[in-house]
């Protein structure tokens, strides 16, 4: 499968602020995927080939659905963009959208959920520190719910890192009334219909399973694995994420409290 790096450079360029460009039809392949995995992917060139290749892999000796690889590329300005155009053109499962101009996770998270052809997303974070082979499991679970977090049982960060999420992680579940262990694991596993088209506003990443309850879908946790960072520096600091977490976090809870379920009966 050829992959038009162009092609998406041209619509991203075209869309209306804060919403993803439409991308057009991708080339058939041998199966239609039931499994798209998303990675948001930001000048990660140094790991970023090994992260790709261990995923594929993974998923084809594991997962037994047909499945695609989402790597949406969020402005990179290093040598991203070029290492992800030489792996698409060698694995068909493989399709590349970029984004400009960089936008954040989130941004590249609904990029994904809209360009993915199957009827399970997965996201999980580009870095290499999730394990692609906790993807079975949490694409198992979506059987009985409609979102599966994983949470990192044996976090491989630094001290102030961990203390930091789990004090945003206390914060979050009291002001929402919820009970998510790791809001900050990116391996997340969804039906697509909860997902596809969320508004993608800076931080909704961090909240994806508050928008899939409020939407009446269900949601399980589970234990996955997390690794060390072999390769890349990390995007974020501790102190200035958990302050955005906390500002983002009022907005979530107004609209929380203003969200109405019904169900409509046609009568005539």
């Amino acid at each position: 499968m050829q992959v038009n790096l162009h092609e998406d450079t041209r619509s991203a360029a075209l869309q209306q602020p804060g919403v993803p460009a439409r991308e057009s039809p991708a080339p058939p392949c041998a199966a239609a995927p039931e499994v798209s995995v998303i990675l948001p992917v930001y000048n990660e060139a140094a790991c970023i080939v090994a992260v790709l290749q261990e995923l594929a892999t993974t998923l084809a000796a594991c997962l037994g659905r047909p499945f695609e690889i989402l790597a949406v590329d969020d402005g990179s300005t290093d040598s991203t963009p070029a290492l992800l155009a030489r792996a698409a053109a060698s694995e068909p499962r493989l399709r590349v959208l970029r984004q400009t101009p960089n936008a954040g996770q989130s941004a590249a998270f609904c990029t994904g959920f809209r360009a993915a052809r199957g009827g399970i997303v997965v996201t999980l974070d580009a870095d290499g520190q999730n394990d692609p082979a906790d993807i079975p499991a949490v694409v198992a679970r979506l059987a009985d719910c409609d979102c599966c977090c994983g949470f990192r049982a044996a976090r491989q960060d630094t001290a102030s890192r961990r203390l930091a999420s789990r004090l945003a992680n206390a914060v979050r579940n009291r002001a929402l009334d919820e009970r998510i262990i790791d809001t900050g694991c990116s391996l997340k596993a969804f039906k697509k219909e909860f997902v596809c088209d969320l508004q993608p506003w800076d931080g909704l990443h961090r909240f994806l399973p508050s928008f899939v309850m409020m939407r009446g879908g269900r949601v399980a946790q589970i234990p996955v694995n997390h690794r060390p960072r072999a390769a890349g520096t990390s995007k974020y600091t501790n102190w200035k994420r958990l302050r955005r977490t906390i500002r983002d976090l009022r907005g979530v809870v107004w609209l929380k409290d203003r969200t109405r379920r019904f169900a409509v009966e046609t009568v005539t």
